[in-house]
């Protein structure tokens, strides 16, 4: 299922995934290497959780991968008009401003203001105008939006 992404998503997970491959597997390597060196390993906590870093760093590599392989980059159109993955979205909502920042699903962070274009507000907004009422219905209930600033 390919996934979209924005541009600044696509550096985001490659500056990841290289750090797991080159510093993080050093590191790790590094406290297996000192745990073997104390001797019994089946009694050893140090290089059992060594083990179990290796092995969740191994897993987010190979999934970091796999998003890079189905992902496809969005570059965003310079357009103040329509809604589209990138963009800064400012809405109205109960009486109070409020800016998302439409991006693919790998990179939302709602604590950012990063929604995902596959969420329920995500997608509602997707092509939308400035000036245009959009209802959304969340899994807290049915909201209404207005869109005030597109860039």
């Amino acid at each position: 299922m390919t996934k979209f992404i924005t541009e600044e998503g696509l550096k985001k997970i490659q500056t990841e995934l290289e750090n797991r491959k080159v510093k993080m597997r050093q590191s790790i390597a590094s406290a297996i290497k000192e745990a073997k060196e104390q001797g019994d390993l089946s009694e050893n906590a140090e290089y059992s959780e060594a083990k179990r870093q290796q092995a969740e760093n191994e897993a987010r590599i190979a999934e970091l991968e796999f998003m890079l392989k189905k992902s496809v980059v969005v570059k965003y159109q310079k357009s103040n008009e329509k809604v589209q993955l990138g963009s800064k979205v400012k809405v109205e909502f109960n009486g109070a401003e409020m800016e998302f920042q439409i991006v693919g699903s790998n990179e939302s962070d709602p604590a950012k203001q990063k929604i995902s274009n596959e969420s329920p507000i995500g997608k509602a907004f997707m092509n939308k105008n400035k000036g245009d009422q959009i209802k959304v219905e969340t899994p807290g209930g049915k909201n209404r939006y207005k869109i005030l600033e597109v860039r």
